[in-house]
């Protein structure tokens, strides 16, 4: 039998990434079969996940995901392991205008599979009220559980006590009290963490971080609070993105890294072949394949390698002329005119789109969207529905006429939108997507 927690916090920035890798970490030397998952839309943790308990994970996404794909992908990721932990997003209860459980809320995630809920709460500036807190996430949503506290950014012993005696006065466990540590902080950038196959010393760090939650958390009540994983295998595993093609050439590298695990699993449990490729080693698209994707990541930090890579421009666009290309995110600004860095210089891209964007002209763009294919492509035929989300830096500084890619609406009321661009076998847009709608 599968057990699992879900590890969440009331708000962002609260511990809940370090507590998670230090208990995924901690588990994996105690010999657990221990595995993560991600609530929501994330690329990053995922990585920092897999490697902390040497096992790929999922996202869980209650809005974009039908609830029986969500159940299955969580049951495929935790066959067979005895623990699974589930890295909340943002606050537990934080989600969007959407029917009860199909909200984005982690807390519509971990009530679908039945997990218990192990808060991590910053008592940063308060002591007996951060039990108030606990008390309020304990009543807000009956369909939860909180199971155990831990505490995170306690001052003094007598600090800790203060504050571990009112939350258990109310008959919650603290299973841990983590000190003030800004030694085992992971590096940041614009998108969040740096990306785990970036992060220099990756192993030590996570030594570090199980080294300093199993010295503060007691590991063993942590396990025997997690609560029986409620899902089941089901018979014919359910695909969120049909393959959009049987031979598909996948950009990856430290430029084209955001592809969701779940994807590329259901591609290949429906029998496509993934043929990986490296555009910042000067690499083209194999050309044996029939389908060239490039997601996204980081190409403005990388837009000049990207530029003096001849040989991956003339390759990608010999392959556009007789096969579909697609680019979500960074891989759309790199099939664009040019990308213009940070510091305002302009680097030609493979100009198969007319899309000219800029990263020197910055607006934070991000949340949920539903997106109608305007007209077939690798994605799906004319108006196919596609469930996603945007979250991106750069802006678009010019067009160039081009078809769009599809129709596109927020989840706030705001009417349809053109988004995207579409020229030939090419097509590209800043939506990332996690599920047909």
């Amino acid at each position: 039998m599968t057990c699992g927690l879900m590890i969440a916090a009331p708000r962002s920035g609260g511990g809940k990434t370090t507590a998670t890798l230090g208990l995924l970490r901690a588990f994996k030397r105690r010999g657990v079969d221990v595995v993560g998952l991600k609530s929501g839309p994330d690329y990053i943790d995922p990585a920092f996940h897999a490697a902390a308990s040497g096992r790929e994970g999922v996202n869980l996404d209650s809005w974009a995901m039908a609830p029986k794909l969500l159940a299955a992908l969580a049951a495929q990721t935790a066959n067979e392991s005895t623990l699974v932990l589930c890295e909340a997003s943002m606050g537990l209860f934080d989600g969007v205008p959407a029917e009860c459980g199909r909200t984005g809320a982690s807390a519509d995630v971990a009530a679908a599979l039945g997990l218990p809920v192990m808060l991590v709460i910053d008592v940063t500036g308060q002591a007996q009220s951060a039990a108030a807190i606990v008390k309020g996430c304990a009543a807000y949503d009956e369909r939860l559980k909180v199971a155990g506290v831990i505490v995170n950014r306690v001052g003094s012993e007598r600090h800790r006590r203060l504050v571990v005696e009112a939350i258990e006065a109310m008959g919650v466990s603290v299973v841990g009290a983590l000190p003030r540590n800004d030694t085992i902080a992971l590096p940041e950038r614009h998108l969040g963490l740096v990306q785990a196959g970036e992060t220099e010393a990756l192993e030590a760090r996570l030594e570090a971080i199980a080294d300093f939650i199993e010295a503060h958390v007691d590991c063993g009540r942590v396990l025997a609070l997690a609560g029986a994983l409620d899902c089941a295998l089901p018979a014919r595993a359910p695909v969120a993105v049909q393959p959009p093609g049987q031979r598909i050439a996948l950009a990856r590298d430290a430029a084209f890294s955001f592809i969701y695990p779940h994807l590329v699993q259901g591609w290949r449990m429906a029998g496509a072949e993934i043929v990986p490729f490296s555009p910042l080693a000067d690499e083209p698209p194999p050309s044996d394949c029939d389908l060239c994707w490039l997601p996204g990541g980081y190409p403005e930090l990388h837009a000049g390698q990207l530029a003096a890579a001849a040989h991956f421009r003339d390759g990608l666009r010999r392959f556009a002329k007789t096969r579909p290309v697609h680019g979500e995110c960074g891989g759309y600004m790199a099939l664009g005119q040019s990308l213009i860095d940070a510091s305002g210089v302009a680097h030609p891209m493979a100009a198969l789109l007319g899309v000219e964007t800029s990263f020197e002209k910055r607006r934070m763009t991000l949340g949920y969207r539903e997106a109608r294919v305007a007209s077939q492509c690798a994605l799906g035929p004319e108006s196919a529905l596609l469930r996603g989300h945007e979250f991106h830096y750069a802006t678009i500084v010019a067009t160039g006429g081009d078809d769009p890619f599809a129709f596109v609406r927020d989840v706030y009321g705001a009417p349809e939108a053109p988004s995207g661009s579409r020229r030939g076998w090419v097509t590209g847009s800043f939506f990332h997507v996690i599920a047909e709608g």
